[in-house]
């Protein structure tokens, strides 16, 4: 079986593979997620016993389900969250556990779960409707979850109690921006005591309605969406301290000039912790709430010329009651992400600080990168000393995640010698053994050459077929994505296996991550303010030509790019500006035209569209697509790919992009996607491989 159809039935060797590793408070217990084998979507929730060193299935969603129901048959809510997510796989979803890591709750096919994980029973608890977000409170008593927008709290005895609710607003569930853009993907915090829940209120009736339809179905309705695009209302967020005898308390912060929510916590040192941002994002605040009263007080300042970028897992409270935060040091010579406990510096300045995932025997655990952006490694931050310190935890090159509680740790590890991720369980500084994967092996090993090249250090990725001989003239495939938050230059073998295919399709296919990617330092990050278009472009080509001075056999005569989203605004943009560089692009699911994407998003980097209105014009498709190439033998051929019910980015980019080229006379094709959204997911993704491939032999020649 040839890698398309192999990926296309094993999720690209997902299927099968351990995710949504925790450990509970005490590191007695680390549960997961993981379907049986290499071609089962649907993902069981598992247990593995610290103390025994084994491992059980606690939740079969088969067994649960017993045929009642398709697990696929979910809520509204459920599918736009896993959307936001990008999870595709069935079964359980996501779970949560109590404070002590002895209960956790999961929905079903949207119906409601208990399980106990120290006797493996699970029961179903009836709920008022289909469950979303379930999460129990921190003593294990009671278990919150949202249905229809509403936030009911049901008892062990199975009492159920609407919490809050009313017609018009949602309850509990996170906004479209905050779980798009900011990756909030929740809506409700329970206080320690489990007592009060600290409630997001989400109005979105100044939010300009979209209507999405697959053409291919003209017998149903429209879907409305509420889309805030740049220069648009955003949703009405507002925060409340709900008591489950009927108190009710409003969070009292300038919501006018902060509204945007990035991120709430609320544990035993101290009260509720908010991070809140203005729109532009220049200036946020760390707030830390008083729950009896509502009243805040704010703690940290954020700030930036170009924008506040919070680090994940932060804010938070430390055990000895200080607030960790994230942020930036850019004086003294210093350009890195690191962490400060009220103002103190934490983490040696040399780290570019990704996340904090947890604690292991009080001190912090961080996933960062160290001088080299393709590699994330584990550290482990003591919070006692009063210098920055931090002992690295993994050795080997490769990407590594983390989840850290009490004296035990869990490390996946990618690398460029093995395929997916393993999963190691350390505990007391020892490894007692390993998270099993079921997923497939790739049928093939990928190695790429990883380098930097130019004066800014770009980091770039080649790869050539197997069995390729020096000396040979290849075309060149640039895989490419580009955009803040995504790298492709990563030394994981998972994150180049298509790439392998494509490259042993006769290509020498390379990956460039220029500024505005994350990993080197917040100013490579930065670059990109206001000016999108001319320093990515720039730094691609510059790169492009740096490669083929290093690899000769590097064919710039016939250069392809291929992207998606980010990626394929990025593929279009190479060859509408620069064809005397790219011969052709596979456009997928590109922004054409950033007035039409989101509030976050777009006004972060471009800023507001009636303040800036030639900053978007000059990084617009549209209007670049419109003008008629200066001779015909630089109009290059297109080939746009678009899901029809993408919420994402709607498909609207790509049919006034069509529009665009037809008027100017400019060679294109299209592909819809009928029923697909932004994920192109169930295989979808890997059939329009060899459509790709053909498109692109025809034409580069």
């Amino acid at each position: 079986m040839d890698y398309p159809e192999l990926a296309a039935r094993t999720r690209r060797f997902s299927y099968g593979a351990p995710r949504a590793v925790t450990v509970s408070p005490d590191g007695a217990r680390v549960v997961f997620l993981r379907s049986s084998g290499p071609e089962d979507p649907t993902d069981a929730l598992w247990l593995y016993d610290v103390a025994a060193r084994t491992e059980r299935r606690i939740a079969d969603p088969a067994a649960l389900l017993q045929g009642d129901k398709d697990d696929t048959d979910l809520p509204a809510a459920e599918r736009a969250l896993r959307e936001r997510l990008r999870l595709s796989a069935g079964g359980i979803g996501s779970f949560a556990l109590d404070g002590a890591g002895v209960m956790a709750a999961f929905a079903l096919g949207g119906r409601l779960f208990r399980a106990d994980l120290l006797t493996g029973d699970v029961v179903e608890l009836r709920a008022a409707g289909p469950v979303v977000d379930p999460r129990p409170d921190p003593t294990g008593r009671r278990i919150a979850y949202v249905t229809g927008g509403v936030l009911h709290v049901i008892d062990a005895d199975g009492t159920d109690a609407l919490l809050a609710g009313e017609a018009g607003v949602t309850w509990g569930m996170a906004e479209f921006i905050g779980a798009e853009e900011f990756h909030r993907f929740r809506g409700y915090w329970w206080s320690p005591d489990g007592r009060s829940i600290l409630t997001a209120r989400v109005d979105e009736s100044r939010v300009p309605r979209w209507h999405l339809h697959d053409p291919s179905q003209p017998d149903q309705d429209p879907t409305t969406v509420a889309y805030p695009h740049a220069g648009a209302d955003n949703a009405k967020v507002t925060l409340h301290v709900l008591d489950l005898d009927g108190g009710w308390v409003d969070v009292h912060w300038d919501r006018e000039t902060y509204p945007y929510l990035v991120s709430a916590s609320w544990s035993e040192q101290g009260g509720p912790l908010l991070a809140v941002l203005r729109r532009l994002q220049q200036h946020g605040l760390v707030i830390a709430v008083d729950p009896r009263t509502g009243e805040t007080q704010v703690h940290a300042e954020l700030a930036d010329p170009r924008w506040v970028e919070p680090v994940p897992g932060t804010p938070v409270h430390l055990a000895d009651g200080r607030v960790l935060v994230g942020g930036e040091l850019a004086h003294d010579g210093y350009d890195s992400r690191c962490l400060f406990a009220d103002g103190s510096l934490i983490t040696p300045p040399h780290l570019y600080v990704r996340r904090v995932v947890g604690r292991l025997d009080g001190d912090l655990v961080v996933e960062a990168s160290d001088g080299e952006p393709s590699e994330q490694h584990i550290f482990r931050i003591p919070i006692t000393h009063s210098s920055a310190q931090a002992q690295r935890l993994t050795s080997e090159p490769g990407w590594h995640i983390a989840q850290a509680g009490g004296r035990t740790i869990v490390i996946g590890a990618q690398t460029l010698e093995h395929g997916g991720a393993q999963y190691a369980i350390h505990h007391n500084g020892d490894v007692i053994g390993e998270i099993a994967s079921h997923a497939a092996e790739p049928p093939y090993a990928a190695r790429p050459v990883l380098e930097r090249v130019t004066d800014r250090r770009l980091p770039t990725g080649v790869l050539y077929p197997r069995g390729h001989v020096s000396g040979r003239r290849l075309p060149v495939l640039v895989a490419i994505y580009g955009g803040p938050g995504h790298q492709e230059v990563v030394a994981a073998r998972a994150r180049w296996q298509e790439k392998q295919w494509w490259a042993d399709a006769g290509f020498a296919v390379v990956s460039i991550d220029n500024r505005g990617t994350p990993g080197v330092a917040p100013s490579f990050d930065k670059a990109i303010h206001r000016r999108f278009s001319d320093v990515i472009l720039t730094d691609q080509v510059d790169a492009l030509e740096a490669l083929a001075e290093k690899h000769p056999d590097l064919d710039l005569d016939r250069v392809a790019i291929r992207g998606w989203s980010f990626g394929g605004w990025l593929s279009a943009l190479g060859v509408l500006r620069r064809p005397d560089v790219y011969r052709c692009a596979v456009v997928g699911a590109p922004v054409t035209d950033w007035s039409l994407y989101d509030t976050a998003y777009t006004e972060r980097y471009l800023g507001l569209p009636a303040e800036a209105p030639e900053v978007y014009s000059h990084n617009s498709l549209i209007e670049l697509a419109a003008e008629p190439p200066v001779r015909p033998d630089e109009a290059r051929p297109m080939l746009l790919i678009h899901g029809l019910v993408d919420d994402n980015v709607v498909a609207a980019h790509t049919l006034r992009l069509s529009a665009a080229l037809l008027g100017a006379g400019r060679p294109h094709s299209m592909i819809p996607l009928t029923g697909a959204t932004h994920m192109a997911a169930g295989g979808l993704a890997e059939k329009l491989l060899r459509i790709e491939l053909d498109f692109i032999r025809r034409s580069i020649g």
